[in-house]
């Protein structure tokens, strides 16, 4: 049975499925702790639990309640969240998690009074981003950022 549960207590098991999930891309894309060490491919625990504390709400997507995806949401404004960190075991992909976490997530912002969710990626990863344009996100903006050896494609979607 797939479900998505609020994650109220932060663990070890949040920044596995996170790593796991992160690590593919990262492989691909030539990304390591030393370039990009700032990569979810690398996050450790103390910077989700940073995260919650400051009010970012995180979601688990569990099949017979074993985590297998992972989604955060943080506010920025009344109008503007983010949802960050959004991530699904490499070995539960193509069956429609990811879609469904993006709509669960749709869903959560709208209650909250959003209007508009923003998402940033690698740009290269074009399968990631025809993916996200296929649930509902444009591009909005491709920035550099000096500590990265990538360009970051910003993706919106109205809610």
């Amino acid at each position: 049975m797939f479900e998505i549960i609020k994650i109220e207590i932060i663990d070890e098991d949040c920044v596995r499925v996170i790593r796991d999930s992160f690590i593919t891309v990262a492989n691909q894309f030539n990304i390591t702790r030393q370039n990009a060490p700032t990569n979810p491919a690398y996050i450790e625990l103390e910077s989700l639990q940073t995260m919650k504390q400051k009010g970012v709400d995180m979601y688990g997507a569990y099949i017979n309640k074993s985590l297998v995806g992972f989604v955060a949401i943080e506010k920025s404004d009344k109008y503007l969240f983010f949802m960050e960190k959004l991530a699904v075991l490499p070995e539960y992909r193509h069956n429609g998690y990811g879609s469904r976490l993006i709509d669960f997530v749709v869903e959560t912002v709208k209650k909250a009074g959003g209007k508009k969710i923003s998402i940033g990626i690698i740009n290269e990863n074009k399968v990631l981003k025809d993916w996200y344009i296929q649930n509902g996100f444009s591009v909005s903006i491709i920035k550099q950022f000096p500590h990265l050896p990538f360009d970051v494609c910003f993706l919106e979607r109205a809610v």
